[in-house]
């Protein structure tokens, strides 16, 4: 489905947070969904992204790099919704609790929300799951340093809003 960014303006934003990321780029994430409440992220499953050959499970790392990333662009959301601005927001604590594999040969969903936003940390939990939300591979919760929208370059910020750079 093709989504119009005019209607939902902070999907196109967490798509484009997500392609600035060399990592989600190489793991070929694609964002589903991004709002004011939760990001909606989908990891292709593919032969490259699995840690144990003889089951075709894939690796515990790249579902935290999804839960990371799901989490840090709900983070992007919630603050561009809530104040009008851009923040970069690292990663100061990210907590997963894997609760079984990853099917092989499906893709992984990565479901977050931005559930609070202090003056200096915005706290996240998030889910990653096949089939269905309730029946989740894993659990994760977040907190991520909120830093001042004059930290952002130029040409990032540019390619979150969709500007041309020169």
């Amino acid at each position: 489905m093709k989504v119009n960014p005019e209607f939902f303006p902070l999907t196109t934003l967490a798509s484009r947070f997500v392609n600035q990321l060399a990592q989600c780029r190489r793991l070929g994430l694609k964002v589903h969904e991004g709002s004011e409440h939760h990001v909606l992220i989908e990891l292709p499953y593919s032969t490259e992204l699995v840690g144990y050959p003889e089951t075709g499970v894939i690796h515990g790392g790249v579902i935290t790099t999804l839960m990371d990333t799901a989490s840090g662009c709900a983070v992007v959301c919630a603050i561009k919704d809530k104040y009008g601005s851009l923040e970069i927001s690292p990663t100061l604590d990210l907590r997963v609790d894997y609760m079984k594999p990853a099917e092989p040969h499906k893709p992984v969903y990565g479901f977050a929300e931005c559930y609070k936003l202090s003056s200096s940390v915005a706290f996240t939990r998030a889910i990653a799951y096949q089939d269905s939300i309730d029946d989740p591979i894993a659990h994760a919760v977040g907190s991520f340093m909120r830093i001042s929208p004059e930290m952002i370059g130029d040409t990032f910020r540019k390619a979150l809003m969709g500007e041309e750079t020169k």
